[in-house]
């Protein structure tokens, strides 16, 4: 597994003098740490090492180790610390190597995560925010690489969030930790390294709704997480010819901001899904099937989807990136839709 480490206590700075994914959720994760004396962070690697994807890197060294707090590696066990000291008044923060590894943490997550505030009516709060890292495009094959976040997006009681940008990976941990239950934050593997400015003063963001991310008035294109720069080429590729492309970045998986993906869709009445995880029960048939439920007499065309293919993800490159969306399924399948040939 690589990942770029500097030593503790190096400047935060991407390409260009900017910051990176990765430098945007340590920032987060410092203020956290700096604002609330409840707040910690527990997992795998995640203190000496710095992280398993650097995320964490420096923050042991600053904070010490009562709030930076390497784990065994048992996933059950130490989510369930985590639940458990979310039960306790705490603001724990736990960390997951990867969603893969997550099912093995499924029944504390599931069973009593999701659950405690409910079978207690309401006594009980679960202020736990649980991130890890998701999706394929950096060859650690199968084990490493899926993307099951739609699964989790299937549980009542659960907040799922997947930042796509500088300004969320900035901001939703702290709206996170504010939220009474638990709440999974998705951080795509691919994002890590992507660079850019953050707007000064750049804090917490609303982690309720949608964002356009790129206006358009022919097909809107609807996606998330690591797939959102992708689908943002497509959408350049198409306006030169001549297909103007809206760009709706989920960012809440669960609840779904229904408003924003139903108003997209009527201004262009058109629709295409674009989603790395399997196509069959996946977050795009839901999307698709709300689509068809609310907004049927505004399609000019079937909702399309563009998924990943349905085999465990590759390690070679060449077979990695056949098998996950590109830019040119995008496009494909845009055209589609707007020529009434989906």
């Amino acid at each position: 597994m690589t990942t770029t480490r500097t030593a503790p206590g190096a400047p935060a700075a991407g390409a260009n003098g900017g910051i990176t994914y990765r430098e945007a959720m340590r920032a987060a994760l410092r203020e956290a740490l700096a604002k609330d004396e409840r707040v910690f962070l527990m997992g795998e690697d995640v203190g000496r090492y710095g992280g398993c994807f650097a995320v964490s890197l420096g923050l042991l060294e600053e904070f010490g180790p009562e709030r930076i707090r390497d784990t065994p590696l048992s996933e059950s066990a130490f989510v369930g610390a985590g639940i458990g000291a979310a039960l306790a008044g705490m603001r724990p923060i736990v960390e997951i190597m990867t969603v893969n590894f997550s099912l093995l943490a499924l029944d504390q997550i599931l069973n009593n995560a999701a659950t405690l505030s409910h079978m207690s009516g309401g006594q009980f709060g679960v202020p736990l925010v649980i991130r890890m890292t998701t999706g394929a495009g950096r060859q650690l094959a199968a084990q490493h690489s899926h993307s099951l976040e739609g699964w989790y997006t299937h549980i009542p009681g659960l907040r799922i969030v997947a930042p796509a940008t500088l300004e969320d990976a900035r901001g939703m941990l702290w709206t996170a930790l504010a939220d009474p239950d638990p709440v999974l934050i998705f951080e795509h593997g691919s994002l890590y390294t992507l660079s850019g400015e953050l707007p000064p003063g750049a804090g917490p963001v609303d982690i309720d709704r949608a964002a356009v991310r790129r206006p358009g008035s022919d097909v809107s294109l609807i996606t998330y997480g690591g797939t959102l720069h992708k689908t943002l080429e497509a959408a350049g590729r198409l306006a030169s010819e001549g297909v103007e492309a809206e760009v709706l970045d989920l960012r809440s998986l669960r609840p779904l901001d229904d408003t924003t993906i139903m108003d997209s869709v009527r201004r262009t009445h058109r629709a295409v899904v674009v989603d790395e995880a399997w196509r069959s029960g996946s977050l795009s048939a839901e999307i698709s099937a709300r689509v068809t439920e609310q907004v049927f007499y505004e399609l000019d065309a079937p909702v399309a989807r563009v998924c990943g293919a349905e085999i465990p993800i590759p390690y070679p490159r060449h077979l990695e990136e056949a098998a996950v969306p590109q830019p040119d399924d995008v496009v494909a399948a845009a055209h589609r839709v707007v020529s009434g040939d989906a």
